[in-house]
């Protein structure tokens, strides 16, 4: 399994993963030095609880492709909120309702969601 010092590479598999699955509204949020939760979120919507565990199951199946670790999945039987922790990077895929209410660009102190989005 490769380390943390893959942050890039691994941010750039989840990015590719989900967009390959038509997410929505890609945001990687960097959170260095700011928590001990990840170094970075990955935020993607997805139209439909079908298709956010179609984004999560693309995901998880291009990390461990890559050679990266998932560590866990929560969420996934209800698909309004995927949660994969893969160490020091999370990535949340949420339906556009979960993503409103959750808004963890605001939660996580995103100053410029501008910068922040990738899509």
């Amino acid at each position: 399994m490769k380390g943390d010092r893959y942050l890039p590479e691994l941010t750039d598999v989840v990015r590719a993963a989900a967009l390959d699955k038509k997410a929505e509204d890609l945001a990687i949020l960097p959170l260095e030095g700011r928590t001990i939760v990840a170094d970075a979120f990955v935020i993607a919507t997805g139209r439909s609880k079908i298709q956010t565990r179609s984004i999560a199951d693309g995901i998880t199946q291009a990390v461990r492709q890559a050679g990266f670790a998932v560590a866990r999945t929560e969420g996934y039987a209800d698909g309004g909120w995927i949660l994969i922790d893969l160490g020091t990077v999370v990535a949340h895929v949420f339906t556009p309702d979960q993503r409103a209410f959750y808004n963890l660009e605001r939660l996580w102190g995103a100053t410029d969601t501008a910068t922040a989005r990738t899509s």
